[in-house]
């Protein structure tokens, strides 16, 4: 090959580009990046930058000594905006042209938006979020309790506002962790002195001067200075309509992350491997290895199934989640405490049990039992395709 192209400058294109030098690759690189940054760390922003315990140069995923080594061209703040996979060219929202003999494809997530909210997905979002939330105690009302919802919450109340989280299950995090984990994150909720309203949707929001009317589906309204939606996220394919690529919630691919095409590979948020699309750090940083393994063999050698991991700090507790949850596992804390007031001082570690298995493994401030519980479960799998 004498060109590969990587669509996305973000984490799994910055792995990607690394795995091809590594690999062997030494022919010409091209990176475009729809953000004028160069790849940053994506978990920090609801955290520590959007309190201000980190600047943005310790987001930075790469310095200038390994930039200048992966000898790569890199476009960024420009859009793919179109993929010709018969003429192998990338197309671009400024109307240039890549032609290219091999293509990764690691353009990500979007955050679904709600209008008149404000979202927490890239450093544009947080920079934006960051300077609002320095204008004294507010009013916030955070609608959706998953991970980024539930981090952005903590970080809010953090700061001294007064903050108020909207949920449509029953529990927040209730299909990643089952109820009675879901429970647990509830409870840290509360201990954060976060008031957490479950079992309700948004049914609009309604701006009124200074502050939104947030209008729920039982009739109420909240009246609040910020609202911020973190209702989940949705892959970036629409630059690849018109192609010859299959798509249904992200690109698909088989399990070596190769799309119909083997000159074409997908990785990170964008991929659905094997029927699976998952947006996990492990994600992004582990498909890479295989993805350009067979984008450079031309075919599907090797395959990867890893081990769902996923963590989230929240009220100065940490939660590592390994696995994977089905409904009906049951779930049995094997160290430390849990009480209806929430885990103890020393946290707790939790095991998913299935017909007499551990499936999966379930942590809050625990970190070294879960490691190594965690590896129990068995890294990632590989095996040859013949």
């Amino acid at each position: 090959m004498r060109t590969v192209t990587i669509v996305g400058a973000s984490l799994a294109g910055l792995y990607a580009a690394r795995e091809l030098r590594a690999q062997g690759y030494d022919g010409r690189l091209v990176v475009v990046g729809d953000e004028p940054h160069p790849p940053y760390d994506r978990p920090p922003l609801s955290k520590d930058f959007l309190t201000g315990r980190a600047d943005e140069d310790r987001l930075a995923l790469t310095d200038a000594e390994e930039t200048a080594g992966l000898d790569a061209e890199w476009l960024l703040g420009v859009r793919a905006q179109g993929l010709d996979t018969g003429a192998r060219t990338v197309l671009l929202a400024d109307g240039r042209t890549i032609p290219t003999d091999g293509l990764v494809i690691a353009t990500g997530a979007q955050a679904r938006r709600l209008p008149g909210a404000l979202t927490l997905r890239t450093l544009d979002d947080a920079r934006a979020l960051r300077t609002r939330l320095t204008g004294g105690p507010q009013r916030v009302v955070v609608i959706g309790g998953g991970f980024i919802g539930a981090e952005t919450a903590a970080s809010c109340a953090a700061l001294g506002h007064d903050v108020t989280v909207l949920e449509a299950a029953p529990l927040p995090l209730l299909p990643q962790l089952g109820p009675e984990m879901a429970a647990v994150c509830a409870t840290l909720h509360r201990r954060g002195g976060v008031r957490l309203r479950t079992g309700i949707g948004v049914t609009g929001l309604r701006p009124t001067g200074s502050v939104t009317a947030v209008e729920l589906a039982d009739g109420h309204t909240l009246t609040a200075d910020l609202v911020i939606a973190g209702i989940g996220a949705a892959p970036n394919t629409a630059w690849l309509a018109g192609s010859t690529l299959a798509l249904g919630d992200g690109v698909l691919c088989d399990e070596g992350c190769v799309t119909a095409s083997p000159q074409v590979v997908a990785v990170g948020d964008v991929a659905r491997v094997g029927g699976v699309r998952a947006e996990h750090w492990t994600s992004a940083t582990e498909q890479p290895r295989v993805a350009v393994a067979n984008l450079l063999a031309g075919r599907t050698l090797v395959t990867s199934r890893s081990v769902p991991y996923f963590w989230s700090d929240q009220y100065g507790s940490r939660i590592q989640f390994a696995g994977r949850y089905q409904p009906g596992d049951t779930v049995r804390v094997t160290e430390g405490e849990l009480s209806d007031e929430g885990p103890g001082d020393g946290g707790f570690l939790a095991r998913y049990e299935r017909d007499g298995t551990t499936v999966a493994v379930l942590a809050v401030d625990r970190p070294r039992p879960f490691t190594r519980a965690r590896r129990a479960l068995g890294r990632p799998l590989e095996s040859a395709t013949t």
